[in-house]
């Protein structure tokens, strides 16, 4: 993948949150209930690990969005 695929890719993301959500602070507050949704997920669903790789990538995203 050159760097124009990779830039094409980038846009294409900013893009589809811009039309669902009217800023990136009204995604972060979705995305930050969604780290407390999983707090209840039925034991034995999902791996613990998986749980914390999902909560750590969502927490990044929420903070990356918080900045702007």
């Amino acid at each position: 993948m050159g760097k124009c695929d990779k830039n094409t890719t980038v846009i294409f993301f900013s893009e589809l949150f811009e039309d669902a959500y009217a800023s990136p602070a009204e995604l972060a507050n979705v995305l930050d209930k969604g780290v407390e949704m999983l707090f209840y997920v039925e034991e034995g669903v999902f791996s613990k690990e998986d749980l914390r790789n999902v909560v750590t990538a969502l927490r990044k995203v929420i903070l990356e969005l918080r900045k702007k």
